[in-house]
């Protein structure tokens, strides 16, 4: 096959002597419900340039005016741009070296890739699939902002299955010979970034098609996290390229997404599980999740009534999540009272549903690394919420940007 998927884009990141600091803000999907974090945010950035000016927290989704707070992105967007606030630093890739509070170290490859391998279709093969199910009606709102935007800040996080650790982490050994572009803490007590620029870009292209054709599962990438992001770019581009000749579109820089690749099997990432509370279940709940549920593993659910229910849950975890989550959306709509929410600790969990009567904690199972890859290569996606990429102060903050104009 002709490997093009993944290209060396051209990377912006801010000038010297701007402050990284108050540059670089988490992804604009973490702390929804927590509008005194973005005031801190706000208060700690001010005048200075930053990512927060280039974004839309959806925090404040539904409290300002949204057309004119997109046209302020946009024409901050410019601004950086035409001030040379954002230098290009060529074709490149860069080595992204994260500490958190939570792990020492977790390494990514800031790489472009084509749309035009994507897609998050059930039952489409495709080369970069979706980890979990979209839900369409996300898109509309973030192609507003995308579609007259300049440049595209990523927060999404790629991850692709390489139990032998061929690429990354050589990078890794090597960095004291790479230069060095970024070297700061993160805000909000997002842990420290590192950064090393990589010009020798073929070489790891060639080691990604190697390692495709060696896993020889039809499968690159999944996404890890910035499913819904990955699919306002690939909306966006389905509509540019509609105006451009085929010689046009080979090298439009819409046609390709900005993202962070990890290895699946880096030490540095955590994959935690998220649990189910139902709240307002009749006595049916327990008895339909428990008839369901055949598996050979064990966990457990807990109910204000019944205390610490066992289950018998599949060896698979994806299996497990599908099963779970189907009968939950089932329960819900013919329960028009009951509701769920999803809550990543399991003390915290139980914590919720013993302080609302009628509701009911389901424990889920930690997905094993193996398990995801191997799911998704047989055409399926995991139900929302499935898993966890840390906790959300370790998302991605927003540093490196793009062109796509």
């Amino acid at each position: 096959m002709s490997f093009t998927t993944i290209k060396a884009p051209h990377i912006l990141l801010p000038k010297k002597g701007v402050n990284m600091t108050a540059w670089a803000v988490i992804a604009c999907d973490q702390f929804t419900s927590q509008l005194d974090y973005w005031k801190r945010v706000e208060k700690l950035v001010g005048d200075q340039p930053s990512t927060l000016r280039m974004m839309f927290p959806e925090a404040y989704l539904g409290k300002v005016d949204e057309k004119a707070y997109i046209d302020k992105i946009n024409e901050t967007i410019q601004k950086y741009l035409d001030e040379n606030v954002l230098v290009d630093q060529g074709e490149c890739f860069i080595l992204v070296d994260r500490k958190t509070n939570v792990v020492d170290r977790r390494l990514g490859l800031m790489i472009a890739i084509d749309l035009e391998d994507y897609t998050y279709e059930k039952g489409v093969k495709s080369l970069i699939r979706a980890s979990e199910a979209t839900i369409v009606e996300r898109i509309p709102p973030r192609l507003k902002i995308r579609e007259n935007a300049p440049v595209e800040l990523p927060h999404i996080l790629f991850l692709y299955d390489d139990p032998k650790r061929k690429i990354i982490e050589p990078l890794y050994e090597h960095r004291d010979e790479l230069e060095k572009v970024y070297d700061f803490e993160l805000n909000e007590d997002g842990g420290h970034l590192k950064g090393y620029k990589i010009k020798d870009t073929q070489t790891i292209i060639k080691q990604f098609e190697d390692l495709f054709k060696e896993n020889n599962s039809g499968l690159l990438f999944i996404v890890g996290d910035g499913n819904h992001s990955l699919a306002t770019a690939k909306a966006h581009w389905d509509k540019v390229k509609g105006h451009l000749s085929e010689e046009e579109r080979k090298n439009h820089p819409g046609r390709y997404a900005l993202v962070e690749a990890l290895n699946i099997y880096d030490e540095g990432l955590i994959f935690e599980p998220i649990h189910r509370v139902v709240f307002n279940v009749k006595d049916d709940f327990l008895k339909g999740l428990k008839e369901v549920l055949k598996g050979e593993n064990k966990s457990y659910a807990y109910s204000t009534k019944d205390g610490k229910v066992e289950l018998n849950i599949p060896k698979v975890g994806p299996e497990a999540y599908k099963i779970v989550q189907t009968y939950v959306d089932a329960y819900l709509k013919s329960h028009k009272d009951a509701s769920v929410d999803y809550i990543h600790d399991e003390d915290q969990t139980l914590e919720v549903a013993k302080k609302h009567p009628g509701s009911v904690a389901i424990i889920m199972p930690a997905l094993t690394k193996g398990d995801i890859f191997a799911y998704i290569a047989k055409d399926e996606v995991l139900p929302r919420k499935a898993f966890s990429m840390g906790h959300a102060t370790e998302k991605r903050y927003y540093l490196e940007s793009k062109r796509i104009k």
